[in-house]
């Protein structure tokens, strides 16, 4: 572990937004995946220490990646985002393992705080 942050967004404007906050403060982007599908591949082959992912997103959605990723590693640690509104969705992530929520459009600090907080 240690090898950085996964993000998972359908949006490339999201990924690029939410890459250049980390990488501003200090934090490394292990990679970049579109959909849920693809970030099960990507947490299996980079084992990032981190994933920012997305709730709401086609292929397969961000509650169904969660439990995909904690299949592979039952300790991973994963921060979700969500536009408003989704309070529901947001309860379920944290019932299956979610360490933290990001609601969009976030603020650069908020993102930076959960982050710090997660990898404590």
């Amino acid at each position: 572990m240690g090898n950085g942050i996964l993000i998972v967004d359908d949006a490339a404007f999201m990924r690029m937004m939410i890459k250049e906050v980390l990488t501003k403060n200090g934090f490394t982007v292990a990679g970049e995946a579109e959909n849920g599908k693809v970030a099960i591949e990507k947490y299996n082959e980079l084992q990032p220490e981190l994933v920012i992912l997305d709730i709401t997103m086609p292929e397969l959605n961000g509650i169904d990646a969660l439990k995909g990723i904690r299949t592979i590693n039952p300790q991973a640690k994963v921060i979700m985002c969500s536009a408003m509104g989704q309070q529901a969705m947001v309860i379920e992530a944290i019932q299956n393992g979610a360490k933290d929520f990001i609601v969009k459009p976030f603020q650069a600090d908020r993102v930076c705080e959960a982050v710090r907080k997660v990898l404590g």
